[in-house]
């Protein structure tokens, strides 16, 4: 996180611009702990704010959904769960045990339960679950409210759309598209600093959006339209650019 003051401008001029969720990612060293930050982001501007995603290679299920409850009930219900298996080896990466596939597929279908557990019948958080594989998106079609795709760099548009078409035709949920790339720049967090930008257009990968507002904004509404996507996430640093896209999709 940049210095305190900065961010708390950033947090502000991106609420002004129109958005309508701050999402932090879950990965120790990065920031300080989410569930504080968020906290404290949702105090500075009347936004939503999400975990974009608790890694469950991570985490305890039980601990995890009793911090999202508490960032539920704190901001009024504006917090939303991101959740995920995590990426591959990053538990290794921080010296903890590896968690096989199955496992990480467990603690979320647990993270989720709990969660409904501490939410009671007068609230319900709601559940955005990162997919990839077939047994991932079984378990957001049980327990999820909405879901991202997790998109590698041979995935192309033709491909993605099948699949994307397939998921949402067996239950209407929202579907949200992760953009790790805009233009030729590569938002910091959501990908990997050496991402090859060339083969992403090459393949017209749908993990990126060009970087002229006007053009954005069509490609956005494209996607919703041909293929159902309603919820987009881009980088901050790309906020202020996308400020314009924002208000004409808003109407403002």
């Amino acid at each position: 996180m940049s210095e305190l003051p900065a961010w708390r401008d950033r947090v502000r001029r991106i609420a002004d611009s129109g958005y309508s969720t701050l999402l932090m990612p879950d990965v120790p060293s990065w920031q300080p702990a989410l569930g504080a930050t968020l906290a404290t982001a949702a105090a500075i501007a009347e936004l939503r704010v999400g975990s974009w995603v608790y890694a469950a290679a991570l985490r305890e299920p039980w601990s995890t959904a009793w911090e999202a409850h508490s960032l539920s009930v704190l901001t009024e219900g504006r917090f939303e769960m991101g959740i995920g298996a995590g990426r591959p080896g990053i538990e290794v990466e921080l010296g903890r045990a590896a968690v096989s596939p199955a496992e990480r597929r467990t603690r979320m279908r647990d993270t989720v339960a709990a969660l409904r557990t501490f939410d009671g019948p007068d609230l319900h958080t709601p559940v955005v679950m990162a997919v990839s594989g077939p047994k991932s998106q079984e378990l957001a079609l049980e327990v999820a409210d909405a879901v991202t795709f997790v998109l590698g760099p041979d995935d192309d548009r033709a491909k993605t759309t099948n699949a994307v078409r397939d998921f949402a035709g067996r239950r209407d949920m929202e579907l949200a598209q992760h953009v790790a790339v805009v233009g030729d720049g590569i938002a910091p967090f959501m990908a990997p600093p050496d991402l090859d930008t060339a083969a992403l257009h090459a393949a017209d990968s749908l993990v990126v959006l060009p970087s002229d507002p006007a053009a954005a904004a069509e490609e956005i509404q494209r996607r919703r339209e041909e293929i159902g996507f309603s919820y987009f996430v881009i980088g901050a640093d790309f906020a202020e650019t996308f400020a314009p896209v924002v208000a004409k999709l808003a109407g403002r």
